[in-house]
């Protein structure tokens, strides 16, 4: 067998679904999570327009975000919740505390809001006493977030290319130097130093590291301003002068919002002392772990490591490190978790008794000191990963390049690491929990980056199934005196494909009539031929194609199921299609011996009610035998008289509700389907439609659904189709729910159950008799008793749930969602708020339209 790995197209979901891995945790990734909040701090306050008062405003303190919407509560309220109100940043009139008084506008209470007027009229004399207590010591709104390019942006979002920053040297902790962002990616910055401007220098670091600080920061804190030491000599010393003039005047400019730091960790301080030993994840090599020495401390926060080596010729690796630098390990921690522990370089030359290293040998070889448990106060710390898990993760060979990852091994707060897809295959890498360089599935298309992702592995038999073009296909010459043979026959080749279970050439007839299934278009741009090689690969090649050219492949795929004969000398295959975002999988018999294969293609071609020669090892050269060109997609006369499928809809109906027979192929796919039921319970109902009824028609669905395949989809599935025979025509289902709408038949003839709401009285009855008709015609349309700007949270809650979305009601719960907030969501809201797919955010958005649509057409003035 030859194997090769060959690049494909990949998808997370896709590979998770065929392969039943796990994916990590989204919040496992504290630094991803930390990325993705807004820029707004709870607690913060600022001004905000009252309303239906002219250039008056009052002070809000900010109790919550969500994206960009705000929820705010009036200053004087205290903890009372009940008159917390939403706003959108981007288009909310706010301003930050200290505007109304630079620009001559009055600040007081709405004058509608008696209730906020009698509370602080209570306890202060007047609004500037009471004004003057509450904003003592409080934290107001940048002003650049809520106005100016930046408004309304998240965090990470306020790092944009050009910026400049201050970045700690990395053998120097009280040493910095200017970097300009070249790139954003998520929140993993592309920097490069000023004064460097060749991409070998760029170097990559998440914007929470605690190296990177705004510019400035070295002067506040007494620290030096020095090029980076490993690259000092590439500049003269006005050189690099005259660059940091250059950053420094570029930061005035434009300086970086201080926004961005909120989230940095505080150093915790450290206890360890120089000559100390401790064990450490490798950082040139990060696939190890090796013993250390602290060879210096710089302050309480800082400390050098530098890697034991005991040749005589050897030069120190160091390391700055702090209290909870990702890697460092106490004394025995790899012995305790059964993980090996690198030797010291020059260990055997060193006149230790025993190959293996033992920390006793060593600590009394060198006459020193392990570095005591409570210097690691996090070391068995695994935040909740697991083998197996899959994740994307840096290559700390290439820290531009993310490649797909994982987790082989998970030893306390360590992860071992397997990246796929390398060239060039790497041992597992060692990573901290904490790590920045390690993100959840999804984080590189999110955040538009190339992934490094796993290159499929092929294996094919010594004698391969090529793809003849055309031009390559050699058809045996006729007689210049016989006849015109219009079907040309191709025989084995028994010395190009040996044995029984290999076949000839199979071929694709694009002329030939493709049949109500297979598009015509599609099946002209397949290959001519396909083979030689084994016969169930060859066919399930043939096959696949066929597929990918229906008009529908799933109900071809379920078409091709009922191929079969108990004679046949069969293997099982599984085939896959997709459509409209569904995964479809089936298992197939597919003949094995080369004496079925015609007997088999005829079969197929028969069951897809295409012409007999559209595939198979017979090649049409010009005119098909068959006449099919004269064929029409609703019409075959080779299978008139044996009527091949299912009889359609309009066979069975009455001699005068005939139907034409270019209509007739779409009735005939009907499938009765049952739906979810849906009931509502704040005060609102809906107006029955064909998609609201408990049954409707789903021609696609029928395909697996009915035929017990195994069927995938991006939303969860939750209709059930009812038995396959009996069922009724779509017209006549309609004109009996049309005729006898009352409920007694209602209950006694069907299980379909109509929505209910608070109100529901003996007279609703009444009422849905006349819309049910009307229903048919009309869109989805949802009538309101309240209006939903006086929906509480549980209003919102139960109104979710009394939809499709109900899985998500949670989400409104736990975010405090009212009727205000539920009126000014969009699609880009509940993608990034409630970190939703596309597809359940525009199914959740579908039900908010809804609502907005009622709110304007019954009580928007």
């Amino acid at each position: 067998m030859d194997c090769v790995e060959e690049e494909v197209d990949f998808n997370w979901d896709e590979y998770l679904e065929e392969t039943g891995a796990t994916a990590a945790p989204h919040t496992l990734f504290r630094h991803v999570e930390l990325s993705l909040q807004s820029s707004f701090q709870p607690g913060m306050k600022l001004e905000v327009a009252n309303k239906g008062s002219l250039d008056t405003y009052w002070v809000a303190t900010i109790i919550t975000t969500c994206g960009q919407l705000l929820l705010l509560r009036y200053c004087g309220y205290g903890d009372d919740r009940k008159a917390d109100f939403w706003c959108d940043v981007m288009t909310a009139e706010l301003h930050p505390v200290g505007w109304c008084a630079q620009n001559d506008k009055t600040l007081q209470p709405p004058e509608d809001n008696v209730y906020l007027r009698a509370a602080i009229k209570e306890k202060y004399g007047d609004w500037t006493e009471f004004l003057v207590k509450e904003l003592t010591g409080s934290r107001t709104a940048p002003a650049n977030l809520l106005e100016g390019p930046l408004r309304g942006k998240n965090t990470v979002d306020l790092i944009v290319e050009g910026c400049i920053l201050e970045v700690r040297d990395a053998f120097e902790p009280t040493v910095y130097w200017a970097a300009q962002v070249r790139r954003n990616i998520g929140g993993r910055l592309c920097l490069s130093y000023v004064g460097l401007t060749d991409p070998a220098y760029d170097m990559w670091m998440f914007y929470l590291d605690t190296r990177l600080r705004p510019m400035g920061w070295a002067k506040e804190n007494n620290l030096s301003m020095k090029p980076p030491t490993d690259w000092i000599d590439l500049r003269s010393s006005s050189e690099w002068t005259e660059a940091l003039d250059e950053a420094t005047t570029e930061a005035l400019k434009s300086p970086l919002p201080l926004e961005v730091f909120k989230d940095h960790a505080d150093l915790r301080t450290h206890s360890f002392k120089a000559g100390m030993k401790l064990e450490m994840v490798s950082p040139i090599e990060p696939f190890h772990i090796c013993p250390v020495s602290v060879t210096k401390v710089y302050n309480e926060y800082y400390f050098q490591i530098t890697i034991d080596d005991l040749t005589a010729e050897a030069t120190p690796t160091c390391v700055v490190c702090h209290a909870e630098s990702p890697g460092i390990l106490p004394v025995q921690w790899c012995l305790k978790n059964g993980v090996g522990l690198e030797r010291p370089e020059g260990w055997c030359d060193s006149g230790f008794e025993s190959q293996d290293f033992d920390w006793a040998d060593y600590l009394k070889h060198t006459g020193a000191e392990a570095a005591p448990d409570v210097c690691f106060p996090n070391a068995s710390q695994s935040r909740g990963f697991f083998k197996d898990m899959w994740l994307e993760a840096v290559n700390p060979l290439q820290p531009s390049e993310l490649c797909v990852a994982r987790i082989t091994q998970v030893k306390g707060r360590l992860l071992w690491l397997r990246l796929e897809g390398l060239t060039k295959p790497l041992p597992d890498c060692v990573v901290d929990v904490e790590s920045m360089n390690i993100f959840p599935v999804g984080w590189c298309e999110a955040n538009g980056y190339p992934l490094t992702h796993l290159l499929k592995t092929v294996c094919l038999p010594q004698k391969k199934i090529a793809v003849v073009q055309p031009e390559k296909q050699l058809v045996p010459s006729q007689p210049p005196d016989g006849p015109l043979n219009l079907c040309s026959s191709i025989t084995t080749d028994t010395g190009l494909v040996n044995g029984k279970y290999c076949c000839s050439q199979l071929f694709i007839n694009h002329r030939c009539f493709s049949g109500p299934y297979l598009n015509k278009g599609r099946i002209a741009e397949l290959p001519k031929a396909v083979g030689p090689g084994k016969c169930a690969v060859v066919l399930k090649e043939i096959l696949t194609m066929l597929i990918n050219s229906a008009y529908k492949p799933g109900r071809v795929l379920r078409e091709l199921q009922m191929v079969e004969d108990p004679q046949w000398n069969c293997q099982e295959e599984t085939l896959k299609a997709k459509y409209k975002g569904k995964s479809y999988r089936s298992t197939m018999r597919i003949v094995r011996t080369a004496d079925q294969v015609s007997e088999f293609c005829r079969r197929v071609c028969e069951r897809l009610q295409c012409c007999p020669n559209l595939f198979g090892p017979t090649i049409v050269s010009d005119k098909c035998p068959e006449n099919c060109f004269s064929q029409t997609k609703t019409k075959y006369t080779y299978y008139k008289k044996r009527k091949v499928g299912r009889p359609s809809l309009g066979e069975n109906a009455q001699d005068g509700d005939m139907t034409k027979p270019a209509r007739r192929r779409k009735k005939r796919k009907a499938i009765f389907v049952q739906k979810k039921r849906r009931t509502s319970i704040v005060g609102y109902h809906t107006t029955e439609s064909p998609q609201d009824s408990d049954y409707y028609y789903d021609d696609e669905d029928e395909d697996f659904e009915e035929w017990g395949s195994e069927a995938s989809s991006s939303s969860t599935r939750e209709e059930a189709s009812a038995p396959k025979r009996g069922r009724p025509p779509r017209r006549a289902a309609l004109q009996r729910r049309a005729t006898h709408p009352g409920p007694e038949t209602s209950d006694r003839s069907s299980p379909r159950r109509t929505t209910r709401s608070v109100s529901y009285s003996q007279n609703q009855t009444a009422k849905n008799t006349n819309t049910k008709t009307e229903s048919f015609e009309e869109e989805d349309r949802l009538v309101l008793e309240r209006n939903p700007l006086e929906w509480s949270v549980s209003d919102v809650v139960d109104f979710i749930t009394s939809t499709d979305c109900a899985s998500l009601a949670k989400i409104f719960q736990e975010q405090d969602i009212d009727g205000q907030a539920l009126l000014l969501l969009t699609l880009p809201t509940v993608q990034e708020c409630m970190d939703l797919k596309l597809g359940p955010a525009i199914k959740l958005c579908h039900q908010i339209e809804r609502v907005k649509v009622a709110f304007y057409s019954q009580f928007a003035n």
